[in-house]
């Protein structure tokens, strides 16, 4: 290579900065990417229906926050939710914590006492998840399976009076410690006359139903996110 050919000090400084700064400027967008944990049963985790199709998974994507953090597990109560959590040990600075849990108590008859207490240690600690702020926590309520196909032998009425007490329950501790709550069991109700609200079970929420739950409070989700933490 002649003289006239080989780069100059002053060039290759400057591409070797830009390079730095794009390194830079990458690990800082990493570092202030949101990151959310989902904590809840078979609705957290999306039984039934595709990863894209969860709703925690939707309402990330749409917030372009990092991917969810997901701690939920179809047939879970509240103390298996507990004995999870104890066993993940999550860490104590997401910005967006959610929790959705009950409807595997009601399901297997527990008393609803029970469920008090255990949904307000839950609450307790997804708060602690966020950094002790509950600013950056929300509750969804439980969906009324009542509707559905699954529940037609089983005494639909019931169930569903009964999905009324324990959302009355968790609403009221939610509300006590000032953690935005999204009632979205009215929108679960709709599939009595819409099937393509379910998935192929007939008993869990499509990812349209998770779609529609999403759309209903995610401006309030964003308008939480805009809070200092």
């Amino acid at each position: 290579m002649s003289p006239a050919n080989t780069p100059s000090v002053n060039a290759i400084f400057t591409c070797l900065f830009t390079v730095f700064l794009f390194i830079h400027f990458m690990s800082n967008a990493q570092n202030k990417q949101t990151h959310y944990l989902a904590l809840g049963d078979s609705y957290t985790i999306g039984e039934g229906v595709a990863e894209e199709d969860r709703w925690p998974v939707m309402l990330a994507h749409l917030l372009d926050m990092a991917p969810p953090t997901i701690i939920a597990k179809t047939g879970w109560t509240t103390d298996e939710l507990q004995a999870a959590i104890n066993k993940a040990k999550p860490d104590t600075n997401y910005d967006l914590v959610s929790l959705l849990i009950g409807v595997n108590n009601q399901y297997r008859g527990y008393d609803p006492e029970v469920y008090q207490k255990e949904f307000a240690a839950l609450l307790q600690q997804a708060i602690s998840f966020a950094g002790n702020d509950p600013n950056h926590v929300f509750v969804v309520s439980i969906p009324d399976y009542g509707v559905t196909l699954f529940a037609a032998e089983k005494n639909p009425r019931k169930i569903s009076e009964e999905i009324d007490v324990y959302n009355r329950i968790n609403k009221k501790i939610t509300e006590a410690v000032g953690v935005q709550y999204f009632d979205i069991t009215p929108i679960s109700r709709k599939a009595a006359h819409d099937e393509s609200l379910l998935a192929e079970d007939q008993l869990h929420p499509s990812g349209k139903m998770y779609r529609i739950w999403v759309e209903s409070f995610i401006e309030e989700v964003r308008a939480m996110m805009t809070k200092n933490k």
